[in-house]
């Protein structure tokens, strides 16, 4: 059961340094995660290998729950599942700079106790995009995610990674949420 997997992630921009631009939204705001507040219960499909042509899908269920924190400018989550067996658990730090209006993201988990580079981006029409670059798989790749929040009760989140400087993405993780709480 995978949906939107043939999403449009919008055309990048780069400055002289090859740099990525990103720019927030006119409605980009503070409250953006606020339909995140609370516990959701996930159905996670997750690619099992990257840039490799896979078509193999794992699924596993997990828990979210998700606080404020900086009086509304942040807040926190706590991702709980069992994955190969073993307990993971990761968090999302969010933050919500209000002199550039966009959101810069960093997650954390159980296998590496680090933060990824920050993702960064902004909400639009219900619809978020944040971006980073990282490397995977010893490639240099953008990373994009995408929220979905039309049905703020069930926001489906995703993952893709680009490694040819975003000409073509492969969607690798797909997050289907249900608010319990």
């Amino acid at each position: 059961m995978i949906k939107n997997v043939n999403l449009i992630v919008p055309e990048l921009q780069f400055d002289e340094n090859n740099e990525l631009i990103i720019s927030p939204s006119p409605t980009s705001s503070k409250d953006d995660f606020d339909f995140f507040q609370g516990k959701f219960k996930l159905k996670n499909l997750k690619l099992k290998t990257f840039f490799d042509n896979c078509n193999e899908w794992i699924e596993f269920e997990s828990t979210q729950e998700m606080y404020k924190v900086l009086h509304g400018l942040g807040n926190i989550d706590n991702f709980i599942a069992i994955r190969n067996g073993k307990p993971f658990e990761g968090m999302t730090v969010r933050l919500f700079n209000p002199k550039t209006k966009l959101w810069s993201m960093y997650w954390a988990d159980s296998s590496r106790a680090t933060f990824d580079p920050p993702v960064i981006g902004s909400f639009e029409n219900n619809i978020g995009y944040f971006y980073t670059k990282d490397v995977i798989n010893n490639q240099n790749v953008i990373v994009v995610f995408r929220w979905d929040v039309t049905d703020k009760n069930k926001p489906i989140w995703s993952q893709a990674f680009s490694n040819n400087n975003g000409k073509t993405w492969e969607w690798n993780w797909f997050m289907y949420m249900t608010k319990v709480e």
